[in-house]
């Protein structure tokens, strides 16, 4: 209901109405409001669910895509293929993005391997800074090659430029959410760690390796097509695994549901607040998402110490 609600919500809110007679509404609807609002819901499953694979993969709940360097290296190779190829399709553009983003997201994992893991906020604020020197690396990039305003809109998180055949791109979530559902039981062993899944019979690395390309691909789709949107990775898997329990399998759904939801919301927040301006969806949750971060920050340890004095 919630769902349906606000994907209601979403095709009759925007600066033009539907029924001024102004314009023509089936065409508007079908070129513009459920494009925008299939981007949306699509764009929050994929970033929700790579949120989860992250999280496992480096056994940390504080972290997401966003706070590794995963979208900042999907855009310094988007800024790479720009300037060696302008005119390369569009699916050429998010494979090298895709294939930056991996890389970028291998190297946090090296360097999480030298983190001490006593501190869970430790490992997130080290993500903080790597992404840091990523961004600040593809900042230079595009200020050296006039590119700003191109890095500017892959950062901005908004929806306002979605219109049919331009956000088909974002189905490839559609499309690996699947497969995320038949690798749910050994990305949950992840979470294990290293030495804890291998003595249950999992391949690690490539278990590893697969969950990563999976959040590479998803976050390159994501940035390629409306831009990075913070937080969600973050803010989603966290409420869903305090509620449910960290059974990936049986959360799957839901997470990506939450996702979808969430997005739209901030989608159409963005879009009342000052109508009939827009406010980019990644601002209105990058707003939220933080205070529930800084929140995850504080009670985190205190969580933490007590489960360590209920075994002691």
């Amino acid at each position: 209901m919630i769902l349906a609600v606000l994907i209601c919500a979403s095709v009759l809110i925007g600066a033009a109405s539907l029924f001024s007679g102004d314009v023509d509404s089936g065409l508007l609807i079908a070129v513009s409001r459920v494009p925008r609002t299939l981007a949306a819901l699509l764009a929050g499953a994929g970033l929700a669910l790579a949120g989860v694979v992250v999280q496992m993969a480096v056994q940390n709940r504080l972290v997401e895509p966003g706070l590794v360097g995963t979208p900042e290296a999907a855009m310094l190779g988007l800024l790479a293929v720009t300037l060696v190829a302008p005119g390369a399709a569009l699916m050429l553009k998010m494979s090298v993005a895709a294939g930056a983003a991996l890389l970028g997201t291998l190297g946090f994992l090296l360097l999480a391997r030298r983190v001490p893991r006593r501190d869970p906020v430790l490992l997130p604020l080290v993500g903080l800074i790597y992404g840091g020197i990523l961004g600040a690396a593809a900042l230079w990039l595009a200020w050296t090659t006039d590119l700003l305003q191109y890095l500017g809109t892959w950062m901005s998180g908004e929806f306002s430029g979605v219109l049919a055949g331009r956000y088909e791109l974002l189905w490839i979530v559609a499309v690996l959410a699947p497969l995320l559902y038949i690798a749910a039981d050994r990305i949950t062993l992840l979470g294990l760690g290293e030495d804890a899944a291998r003595s249950l019979g999992l391949n690690y690395r490539q278990t590893l390796l697969a969950g990563l390309l999976l959040v590479a691909i998803i976050t390159a789709a994501v940035v390629v097509t409306v831009g990075a949107i913070p937080f969600v990775g973050l803010v989603v898997p966290n409420i869903i695994s305090r509620w449910r329990g960290d059974n990936l399998r049986r959360n799957l759904g839901l997470t990506a549901w939450l996702g979808a939801v969430s997005v739209l919301a901030c989608d159409i927040i963005g879009r009342v607040v000052r109508w009939p301006y827009e406010i980019p969806a990644g601002t209105i949750f990058a707003v939220l998402g933080a205070g529930l971060f800084l929140w995850l920050l504080n009670a985190a340890p205190r969580r933490l110490g007590q489960r360590q004095n209920s075994n002691a």
